[in-house]
């Protein structure tokens, strides 16, 4: 896969991307915000694992985000089973020194315009912590709606969060043949 968004792209991950994600990926800010399985400190053996697995998954839906150098960040999808079928859950994160840039709210909007036209998903909803207002706005620059809290949802460096649910749910005009 490959998306153009600006000067970015998003495409399939490459096991060649390993040292740049780990270099990025290995800062407390952004582990303080993505879930306790992306590990902190974050070494090469992690990213090398982690781009092996993603690269087995079919379809695949988890992605690098890049530059013309190097992978900067990554986006993805963890689709539903059974009766959540027309359902994903993304997740994302973007190297510090790309903050602030309007790269992810581009990342956002055309993985979910993927999501929808390729994987015929009817639903996309991301659960960003309270303490992450960044990412909330990220997603409502992306046409997400804000649905609720999540009251005291997760547990996370020592403390209880609540979290955002925010969801994209495919117009008519867009939405699969379900």
């Amino acid at each position: 896969m490959y998306l153009k968004i600006g000067e970015y792209i998003i495409r399939n991950l490459q096991i060649k991307d390993a040292p740049a994600i780990a270099r990025y990926a290995n800062n407390r800010k952004i582990w303080l915000n993505l879930r306790d399985k992306f590990p902190h400190p974050y070494r090469l053996e992690d990213a090398e694992s982690f781009i092996s697995s993603a690269c087995k998954a079919k379809p695949t839906t988890v992605f690098a985000i890049a530059n013309q150098i190097e992978a900067i960040g990554g986006i993805g999808l963890c689709p539903g089973e059974d009766v959540h079928r027309y359902t994903a859950e993304m997740g994302y994160w973007l190297a510090e020194p790309f903050w602030g840039k309007g790269i992810m709210t581009k990342a956002v909007k055309s993985l979910t315009a993927y999501a929808i036209r390729n994987l015929k998903l009817h639903r996309i909803f991301a659960e960003p912590y309270v303490t992450n207002p960044a990412s909330a706005k990220v997603l409502e620059k992306a046409g997400f709606v804000c649905e609720g809290i999540l009251r005291s949802n997760v547990y996370k460096d020592g403390k209880v969060l609540d979290q955002y649910i925010f969801s994209y749910i495919a117009n008519a005009s867009t939405r699969p043949g379900i």
